[in-house]
């Protein structure tokens, strides 16, 4: 139950969630997958989430791992921390809360200190999921929409395919039709400019770096 509840809030939070339901499915699906954040809940039905933390982390796995636990002794967060997780919630949560410590642990993930995702002329509030030109009004994304423009305010100048931006805004079984990008790329255009994604026919589509 509470993970169906945490998939509706990281969905409508504008993240792409895949989720596994025990240890080995996770030690199976890890090394073939290429996921920005592990969310780890310690009460695992089948593995130890703790060990499962160590030997990932033994394993060379570099990716943020957030651990979700009722476990609220002080010696349990040291141990999950000093294990290798890079923060430790405890149930109860809620979900603005998780949204937060989420868009801090991808802030230094990406080296970057500050709120805000920008080129120097787009810029992107993950807080809010507003987006703006340089000197023009702020408008509200669609939660897809926001992860559309945050996987290429992540990356300016790099380009991104049509399959890195499919596995970036949907999860596992979501249904994703063909033209699903071209019509999220004219959204978000249609509010920003339509010089706001430049596209490389073939390859993919980009935010020009630093403007």
């Amino acid at each position: 139950m509470l993970a169906e509840a945490l998939l509706l809030a990281l969905r409508d939070g504008g993240h792409a969630v895949d989720w596994v339901s025990s240890g080995q499915a996770a030690r199976s699906t890890l090394p073939h997958s290429e996921h920005e954040v592990l969310l780890l809940d310690l009460g695992l039905p089948d593995d130890d989430g703790i060990q499962l933390l160590h030997d990932l982390r033994a394993e060379g796995h570099t990716l943020p791992i957030l651990i979700l636990s009722a476990r609220d002794a002080l010696e349990e967060r040291l141990r999950g921390l000093d294990a290798g997780a890079d923060d430790y919630l405890i149930k109860p949560f809620s979900a603005r809360e998780l949204l937060a410590r989420l868009r801090a642990v991808q802030r230094r993930q990406g080296g970057q200190a500050g709120p805000l995702l920008s080129n120097g002329v787009l810029s992107l509030d993950p807080s809010t999921r507003e987006a703006w030109r340089e000197g023009g009004p702020a408008q509200r994304l669609s939660a897809r929409e926001f992860a559309l423009l945050s996987a290429l305010l992540q990356r300016p100048g790099r380009i991104l395919s049509r399959e890195e931006l499919e596995t970036r805004i949907y999860g596992w079984g979501e249904e994703v039709e063909s033209n699903s990008i071209d019509f999220l790329i004219h959204s978000v255009r249609k509010k920003l400019g339509a010089d706001s994604i430049k596209n490389l026919r073939g390859a993919g589509w980009l935010v020009e770096k630093d403007g």
